[in-house]
């Protein structure tokens, strides 16, 4: 499976061990992301009318070091999935979706006719950080979120959404909360190797439970990796 992320921070938190994770179940994914921290919808657009090379290239989760323009990363192979995503705090507002998403979705749609359409939902704040602004919470902050990727899908019919956000909060709830390195991002172990589990069932419909050990960029413990295969394995991800 060739899947392209075009995306930003949270795609490569996303995507760091969707490889080794798939792989380790009997899977063969190559994910490529390409990477402009913070990037929204609207930059994601400008960048498509003006084909600048100015995305970082990653491939299977490492950065390559070369530079891409969108167009260039589309026509390269041919695509079995596309994923796109908002931009964090932009993810709560949907107004800040459009115009921007359904026109980047028939761009893709034009040039990889065949490839299936996913939305990776984004998640809400660390709690007690100023970057919530006026949320009283992450979990707040995550239910407008979770509104606007529903609405999304609906709008452009995507053909799948990844549930990274439900990942986060399914943590939460069940006591853990070391999954982000920052405000913001997922930490290197766990943060990175739950959204990697939630991209590998939803991407080939394998329970967490069928992936085998993976070597991850920091230290977990069992306890908390077994408590994200949990929280995955709970989580419905049933194609739209």
């Amino acid at each position: 499976m060739n899947v392209l992320a075009i995306g930003n921070s949270y795609s490569a938190d996303g995507t760091r061990y969707v490889h080794q994770l798939a792989e380790s179940c009997g899977e063969n994914i190559n994910i490529t992301n390409l990477v402009i921290g913070g990037c929204t919808l609207e930059r994601h657009f400008r960048n498509m009318h003006s084909g600048e090379k100015v995305y970082q290239h990653e491939f299977n989760g490492i950065g390559t070091g070369l530079n891409v323009s969108l167009k260039d990363a589309l026509l390269i192979r041919e695509w079995d999935v596309m994923t796109i995503q908002q931009q964090s705090f932009n993810s709560t507002m949907y107004d800040t979706f459009q115009p921007y998403l359904n026109e980047l979705v028939a761009y893709i749609r034009k040039l990889a006719p065949k490839a299936k359409i996913a939305l990776q939902q984004t998640w809400g704040y660390r709690d007690g950080e100023k970057s919530l602004r006026s949320y009283k919470s992450g979990s707040v902050m995550f239910a407008d979120v979770k509104v606007s990727y529903a609405r999304a899908a609906e709008e452009i019919q995507a053909d799948m959404i990844i549930k990274s956000g439900e990942v986060f909060e399914g943590l939460k709830a069940n006591g853990v909360y070391d999954y982000f390195r920052d405000p913001i991002h997922a930490s290197l172990g766990l943060g990175r190797y739950a959204l990697g589990l939630m991209w590998v069932k939803t991407l080939t419909g394998k329970s967490p439970y069928e992936t085998g050990e993976i070597r991850l960029d920091e230290e977990v413990s069992k306890e908390h990796l077994e408590i994200a295969k949990k929280v995955v394995e709970e989580i419905d991800c049933t194609r739209i």
